[in-house]
C-alpha cells in the first residue's frame, strides 16, 4: 500500500482541489501502468503511461520542456515537428532506455500493427546507487506487463515501477503523482503530473516553506547510500 501522503497528515499544499484519486489518471483517459522488480541487488522497474487507449489512432497534443538534468528521453524530435504523441510514454533506468524503446515498438507491431508505436517516448532515471543497474535486469516482458496492465485506478507510488530506485532530497525517492481540477471560464479541466522523484540535497528539501531538509539532517535519518556520492551531474 502507499505510504500516507501529505495530504492524509494535514498538511495541503496550494489552493486547488485534487481530483477524485489526486494522480494522474484523474484526466480523463489516461492509463497507468507498472511493473516493479526486485531481485538480488537489482531494483527497478517499469512505467507506462498512454494518454488514452487508443492513442496508436488518435494522437495527443504534446510538448516538452527541459529545465535542468541531463536525462534521456527518445522520441522528442517527432514531438517537437508534429506537436503530436502517438504511443505510451514509458520511464525506466538509465541503462534499459534502448531495451525499452524496442520493446515497446514490438510489442505496438504486435498489437496494432501498421505504424503503432513507432518513434516511442522512452525516458529514464539513474537508479544506480540503490540497484544494481549493470546487471540489466529488465527483459521485454517487463516492458510488455507495464503496457498491458495500465488502468485508470490509483497510481502505486514510492518504490514502483521506474521509481523504485530513486533517491529525492537525500531521502528515498520514487515515483508520486497528483491532480488538480481548475475551472476557467465555464470550463472545468483536470490537470495530472506523475514523477519519479530523483534529484536535490536535503538542506534544499521545503515543504509548504517550511526547511524539512534542515530539521532532518543525516544523523535523524540516515542517507539512503553507505557514503555520500557527488551526485550534482547525474542524478536528475
Amino acid at each position: 500500500m502507499n505510504k500516507p501522503r501529505l495530504r492524509d497528515l494535514g498538511i495541503v499544499i496550494g489552493s486547488l482541489p485534487p481530483g477524485p484519486l489526486n494522480a494522474i489518471t484523474d484526466v480523463p483517459g489516461v492509463l497507468v501502468g507498472q511493473v516493479t522488480l526486485h531481485r538480488g541487488e537489482a531494483h527497478t522497474g517499469v512505467t507506462a503511461i498512454l494518454p488514452r487507449q487508443d492513442v496508436h489512432e488518435s494522437p495527443v497534443l504534446a510538448a516538452f520542456h527541459s529545465f535542468n538534468g541531463i536525462g534521456e528521453m527518445t522520441g522528442l524530435p517527432f514531438i517537437q515537428d508534429t506537436g503530436m504523441l502517438t504511443g505510451p510514454l514509458v520511464l525506466t533506468n538509465t541503462h534499459q532506455v534502448g531495451l525499452g524503446y524496442d520493446s515497446v515498438v514490438r510489442y505496438g507491431t504486435r498489437k496494432y500493427g501498421g505504424f503503432a508505436y513507432k518513434l516511442p517516448v522512452i525516458a529514464e532515471t539513474y537508479d544506480g546507487w540503490l540497484s544494481d543497474a549493470d546487471s540489466f535486469p529488465l527483459s521485454p516482458e517487463h516492458f510488455t506487463a507495464a503496457l498491458e496492465n495500465a488502468s485508470s485506478g490509483p497510481v502505486q507510488e514510492g518504490n514502483s515501477g521506474g521509481g523504485t530506485g530513486m533517491i529525492c532530497y537525500e531521502f528515498k525517492g520514487g515515483t508520486g503523482s497528483a491532480s488538480r481540477l481548475v475551472q476557467v471560464l465555464d470550463h472545468s479541466y483536470t490537470v495530472g503530473a506523475l514523477v519519479q522523484a530523483n534529484h536535490g540535497e536535503r538542506p534544499h528539501l521545503l515543504v509548504n516553506g517550511a526547511p524539512v531538509g534542515r530539521l532532518i539532517p543525516a544523523e535523524v535519518v540516515p542517507l539512503p547510500w553507505p557514503e555520500v556520492p557527488d551526485t550534482s551531474s547525474i542524478l536528475i
